[in-house]
């Protein structure tokens, strides 16, 4: 009795898991496709983006680079905080 408890909160725990990881992939596709999209990028790999930023004068860059420094810089202080508690 007590194990088959036990196994059922473990699966629980791994369900609970696998959904905030697919959580956190599905927020970053969605925005890294929005980059894509706001900067009119066709071939959706790395090396589009690459070709895209060799083309951007210095003031698209920096914009660009700040986007994705504030994206992913709160993704870590969302990250940071959950483990703080």
């Amino acid at each position: 009795m007590k194990n088959s408890v036990l196994k059922g909160a473990l699966g629980a725990l791994v369900v609970a898991g696998i959904a905030m990881i697919a959580k956190k992939a599905i927020g970053r596709k969605r925005f890294v496709k929005g980059i894509f999209n706001e900067y009119g990028i066709k071939e959706r790999s790395p090396f589009g983006l690459a070709d895209k930023i060799r083309e951007m004068d210095e003031e698209q860059y920096q914009e660009m680079k700040g986007k994705f420094k504030k994206e992913f810089a709160s993704r870590c202080r969302k990250k940071n905080h959950m483990h703080e508690a």
